[in-house]
């Protein structure tokens, strides 16, 4: 994969890197986002100091993380129960020498 240099600003501060081409997009979004939440705290609190304004970001950007992370489990329980629940339907609806050899659960 091919390495592109960008310069991407963060709060008023320019941060030189390489990405990967396929991620430029992302990444060059991402610094969008995050000027835009500094932004945001910083009107909403008056606060103007960078550290506490990014520290701010961070802390709620982590706990927004770990909410995605905690509810995935739960997601895929779920899905685990809609498919037991069609391979009993359709056991049911198949004959008895034609049904599928799973066990749900």
């Amino acid at each position: 994969m091919e390495e592109l240099a960008v310069n991407i600003k963060i709060c008023d501060r320019m941060y030189p890197m390489k990405v990967q081409t396929a991620d430029e997009a992302r990444v060059r979004a991402a610094s969008k986002l995050l000027n835009e939440r500094v932004k945001a705290y910083s009107d909403q609190f008056g606060l103007h100091d960078q550290q506490d304004l990014l520290a701010m970001v961070a802390f709620d950007c982590l706990v927004d993380t770990m909410k995605a992370k905690e509810g995935k489990p739960l997601e895929k329980q779920a899905l685990a129960e809609q498919v037991d629940t069609l391979i009993e339907l359709v056991n049911q609806a198949l004959p008895h020498s034609s049904q599928l050899n799973y066990v749900p659960g």
